[in-house]
């Protein structure tokens, strides 16, 4: 209760001082009105959703995400305003001081707001408080699809030209719009490749969140296969269980509910693609992830019946895999395809220019291409989205790969 109230007070003084704005630049006071009775609204909804509403076994409902979400937003206008204000009001005090001690009648004094600087930190506040908005109505589902062609000397022949889809985390369990994920699911197909990768975190927590879509997922399909791995959500470890037992059978239900969809789950093993006498090693490996993630991974179990010097593709969740573990190993990954990071669900990016989110901070391999070492990560933004119930810039990706072999010269 007591944090309860230090965030609701700490809320409230923060949208105290942004009202200092509005008043300097609104004739009318119903436009401070109208700010006081949205800013409450979103406080309260928050910490109801987060209380008495909160669901037991989900991390973040799909209420608590929007909850979430707006809270996000309303904090990103204030806190853009309050740069601005703060930095006016140390000009303000300055020259109050200066009046004690320099003016002519010796009295400390404030002066007026400048209506300017009000506007132009609420013009500038405003910009990422339209965006998150945006990114909860439509960026969401601004399904992408990113198409890149990767060129290998040891390539197998039959595989020239060989095409990959790959999608990732689709945390089902905060889907909300069945129209959006069934465009999402066709565009997917509308890639006619060779294979399809699913590379982890296909619910939040429970596997009954995927039951709702299990019969859109199970129309994908791709004439060498569809397979997948588990990504760190899948193992329930997020939520609390009455028992051990039921936390084992959750992810027992989700491996079952995998197959039926028609997904070959790999659980640190390999298959083999084949075409003609030409094949590739495929090799799945469960989560594993740097810091506190779980790390079943087991890399060279996966690869302990594949020879050294076939291609190889691994599917591997968490990219700090990759960075850690795999990049150095003897056995030389040609391609690994991961996910986890979302790209945050926010950045800029503009191809041939820039390309930028936070989570580069945490994760040095983020989102796309990489090559180290002569080979190749690609990073997925993912298919679905995970607290903030949005995306900002950073959309969602399905991800085309063609494999190409290279001409010696």
């Amino acid at each position: 209760m007591i944090r309860w109230m230090i965030f609701a007070l700490a809320y409230v003084a923060l949208g105290f001082y942004v009202l200092q704005a509005l008043k300097t630049i609104a004739k009318q006071p119903w436009w401070s009105y109208f700010y006081i009775i949205i800013s409450l609204t979103v406080m309260f909804n928050f910490i109801y959703q987060f209380t008495v509403g909160e669901e037991t076994g989900r991390v973040l409902s799909i209420s608590k995400s929007y909850a979430f979400g707006f809270l996000l937003t309303i904090l990103t206008f204030n806190i853009i305003t309050i740069i601005f204000l703060f930095s006016e009001d140390i000009y303000r005090i300055i020259s109050g001081l200066y009046m004690k001690i320099y003016g002519v009648d010796k009295e400390f004094g404030l002066p007026a707001r400048r209506r300017f600087l009000s506007l132009l930190a609420l013009g500038i506040a405003s910009i990422p408080f339209g965006a998150l908005l945006y990114g909860m109505y439509k960026g969401k589902y601004n399904f992408k699809v990113l198409k890149y062609t990767l060129e290998f000397e040891d390539l197998p022949d039959g595989f020239d030209g060989y095409q990959i889809t790959q999608i990732s985390d689709i945390h089902s369990g905060s889907f909300d719009d069945r129209k959006m994920i069934e465009y999402g699911v066709d565009l997917i197909n509308k890639q006619k490749s060779d294979v399809l990768f699913f590379t982890g975190d296909m619910v939040n927590n429970m596997t009954s969140e995927m039951l709702p879509w299990a019969d859109l997922f199970s129309t994908l399909e791709a004439k060498d296969g569809k397979f997948s791995v588990l990504g760190n959500h899948d193992y329930g470890d997020y939520i609390p269980w009455e028992t051990e037992e039921l936390k084992h059978q959750n992810l027992e239900d989700l491996k079952v509910l995998q197959k039926d969809m028609g997904f070959d789950l790999l659980l640190n093993e390999h298959r083999y693609l084949q075409k003609g006498s030409d094949k590739i090693a495929l090799l799945g490996v469960e989560n594993w992830g740097k810091g506190g993630f779980k790390k079943a991974g087991d890399l060279k179990k996966a690869a302990a019946q594949i020879d050294k010097n076939d291609f190889k593709i691994l599917m591997s969740h968490d990219p700090s895999h990759w960075e850690m573990e795999v990049i150095n190993d003897p056995y030389h990954y040609h391609l690994t395809l991961s996910g986890h990071t979302h790209g945050m669900q926010f950045g800029i990016e503009i191809p041939g220019w820039i390309k930028w989110s936070p989570v580069k901070w945490r994760y040095p391999y983020w989102a796309g291409i990489y090559k180290e070492m002569g080979q190749f990560i690609n990073v997925n933004r993912g298919f679905g989205f995970l607290g903030y119930p949005g995306r900002v810039g950073i959309w969602p990706e399905i991800t085309v790969i063609t494999l190409r072999k290279k001409a010696l010269t």
